[in-house]
């Protein structure tokens, strides 16, 4: 007899989602009003933003749209429903974000060997306040959210931009006061390197999730000897924990025990360790007679299956 346990939340990614789409419709307004400036000012450090908030957009819009996915329920073909979609929604993003890196990387670097004649130092920091006051609403109301993984994904898009702002502010100061052009396409290029730094984090960590590494912050073996030194528990074998998303994690395991008889209490027991001490909920134990075990060992086959 396998014992399955699981940990539901019906309202998973409702809130995630509709904090998605509210950011989503700020950062689309104001990209396109910040565009509009760059292009009036010659401003590659406003056009670079405009461009990186019309992806934020774009990453939000798959933020949201991943969020909305991870809320249906389990079916034949996805039996673990789609928690998943927060997962793949936040590779998408971090891949575009480092896509968005190396083209604002490309522009400054032809910006400094073509300066322009002439980049407007008002318009530039007119627009960039603006655009940082956006940025912190934006961000602000994302970290209110619940912070999974698919969020965070969106909110690096945002503090990308907010560093953007940052960026474009200081270089309009920088040209109205003493005139000085390539500082607009050097702070484009710290920008693009700080971004690029946060989006390979955010890919590694996704990609540790889908490879079904075991979570960060939990030791596999600490979590096997805690189940082996549970009353009736003779050992553990065949221990396995993954991330099935962002508040969910999952473990299977083969329960070595004295007697069959015993497992109906020996189980919950198990159950509650796991959930007080690594919050995980969502467990496959699998229990084996003791004896059965040894002469499977010690035959090298075993037909047998309980």
């Amino acid at each position: 007899m396998t014992a399955h346990h699981h940990g539901h939340d019906h309202g998973y990614g409702h809130g995630s989602g509709r904090v998605l789409l509210y950011a989503l419709v700020f950062t689309t307004a104001f990209a396109l009003i910040e565009a509009a400036g760059g292009w009036w000012g010659h401003s590659l450090a406003l056009l670079s933003d405009a461009g990186h908030m019309l992806t934020d957009s774009l990453s939000l819009g798959i933020g949201a749209g991943a969020a909305w996915l991870a809320r249906w329920p389990v079916s034949r073909v996805h039996s673990f429903g789609l928690q998943r979609a927060e997962v793949l929604g936040a590779l998408v993003n971090a891949v575009f974000m480092i896509v968005v890196v190396i083209m604002i990387v490309v522009a400054a670097v032809s910006r400094l060997a073509s300066p322009p004649s002439m980049i407007s130092g008002p318009t530039i920091v007119v627009i960039a306040l603006i655009g940082l006051g956006v940025n912190i609403a934006v961000a602000a109301l994302l970290m209110r959210g619940e912070q999974t993984m698919n969020v965070r994904g969106a909110l690096l898009h945002v503090f990308g931009d907010l560093l953007g702002s940052v960026a474009a502010l200081v270089a309009g100061i920088v040209i109205m006061t003493t005139g000085w052009l390539p500082i607009d396409p050097l702070l484009s290029l710290l920008v693009a390197v700080l971004i690029g730094f946060s989006a390979l984090r955010l890919l590694r960590e996704v990609v540790h999730v889908l490879m079904e590494a075991v979570p960060h912050g939990l030791d596999a073996t600490e979590v096997g000897a805690m189940l082996a030194a549970a009353e009736g528990v003779q050992a553990v074998h065949d221990l396995h924990i993954w991330t099935l998303s962002s508040d969910q994690q999952a473990l299977a395991a083969h329960i070595e025990i004295d007697h069959m008889g015993n497992w109906n209490r020996i189980l919950p027991r198990l159950q509650q360790l796991l959930d007080e001490h690594y919050a995980i909920t969502h467990t496959t134990l699998q229990p084996e007679d003791r004896q059965t075990v040894r002469d499977c060992d010690f035959d090298g086959e075993c037909g047998l299956t309980l």
